[in-house]
């Protein structure tokens, strides 16, 4: 019989998630808006951004499915391994871009040389992988434990004496939001993964969200106040400034392992969808390796287009999902194809990126909800009364 997770165990996991360089990075990308508005931007992105993914994880927990065979209720078995593909790739970019930034992080504060720290990372991550999650259920205490302890240490040290900075370029605050929001989107393709196999679906997405929002609100606002601070925005830096040394290498480390592990297992899962003849471990397994060689030979610099890519995909699929599920109680997954919902979703997708061209104060992703779920109401309720 499988293992059911607990609340704490998710809770864990998702807390994991959370603490990672990423939403570091992110935080310091808000810097333009100063602090008060940063840190409005960054709640109420989360706010927005966690709802979803709360109802996604409902999705995929209540029926005991993964997040990517949960779509085909919505798609179709087609639409399943659309999504499953796209979702294989964006986890194949996000394992690159977290052990890339770790890596440097980890150089800055220790320099080894990026290639080699990569490797180190990947193989870390592949440690996780073989031995699994539950074995290293008291190992991934202890580590997110320290990991905690750690970055409360962080904050006080970098903003234990204040020097602003203003000259930090220009950001509007609806861009600010959307890049908050697009943090917790970007994790809507695989919480089902973990959902569904939890002992309690519903309180577990509750659990898994909370969490995460709060952790990762947390690390986006030591982003924001460390660039205000220092002026700074490369993550080594700030830990050099802020003197912590070898801890702060004990957070790089930490935190990317037990943030990419969850890139990585997942993109083995949605791998399954697609009927591949490897195991999900090894999938994974595979997808690290490939993640470790991109980070060593292409620039991962800039990752918030990367970040607008996963909201215009995801953010019309999910609101396709939540009217399914929870309104209108359909099921396409003995279908090949439901064209209805995949012209739908590419409504969605191309009135999220022609909104990019206009500074919304509400962001791209509310908006496009909004639309995408409007339009599935008008098509989907006239389709069952005829």
């Amino acid at each position: 019989m499988q293992h059911k997770t607990s609340l704490v165990e998710n809770g864990m996991i998702w807390c994991g998630a959370g603490i990672s360089i990423a939403e570091i990075l992110t935080g310091t990308y808000l810097a333009p808006l100063g602090m008060v508005k940063g840190i409005t931007a960054i709640i109420l992105g989360h706010l927005i951004g966690c709802g979803l993914l709360f109802l996604a994880g409902i999705i995929g927990g209540q029926l005991r499915i993964s997040a990517m065979e949960s779509v085909k209720i919505s798609f179709g078995q087609f639409g399943g391994i659309f999504f499953a593909s796209l979702n294989v790739l964006q986890l194949i970019g996000w394992t690159g871009i977290m052990i890339y930034d770790g890596s440097l992080a980890a150089n800055g504060l220790w320099k080894l040389g990026q290639p080699l720290w990569c490797g180190l990372i990947g193989f870390l991550i592949i440690v996780w992988l073989i031995i699994g999650i539950r074995r290293l259920r008291w190992l991934n205490t202890i580590a997110l434990t320290a990991l905690l302890l750690l970055t409360i240490w962080l904050c006080y040290l970098i903003f234990a004496e204040p020097h602003v900075n203003s000259h930090l370029g220009t950001l509007s605050f609806g861009q600010g939001l959307e890049l908050a929001v697009s943090m917790p989107l970007s994790w809507l393709p695989l919480i089902s993964d973990y959902t569904s196999v939890a002992q309690k679906p519903i309180q577990a997405s509750g659990v898994s969200a909370f969490t995460y929002g709060v952790i990762s609100c947390w690390m986006a606002i030591i982003g924001l106040g460390s660039t205000l601070l220092t002026g700074q925005t490369d993550i080594a830096k700030i830990m050099v400034g802020a003197g912590v040394g070898i801890s702060g290498l004990i957070i790089v480390l930490l935190s990317t392992v037990t943030t990419t592990f969850m890139d990585a297992y997942s993109a083995g899962v949605s791998a399954q969808t697609l009927k591949v003849k490897w195991s999900s471990r090894l999938t994974a397994i595979i997808v690290t390796v490939i993640g470790s060689a991109g980070a060593i030979i292409l620039p991962m610099d800039n990752f918030s287009n990367f970040l607008y890519i996963i909201s215009s995909v995801f953010t019309p699929m999910i609101a396709i999902q939540i009217m399914d599920r929870f309104v209108l109680r359909l099921d396409n997954k003995d279908r090949w194809i439901s064209w209805n919902h995949f012209i739908l979703w590419l409504i969605g997708f191309i009135v999220y990126r022609c909104l990019m061209l206009v500074d919304l104060p509400v962001g791209n992703t509310l908006p496009d909800i909004l639309i995408v779920i409007f339009l599935v109401w008008i098509v989907d309720h006239k389709k069952r009364q005829e």
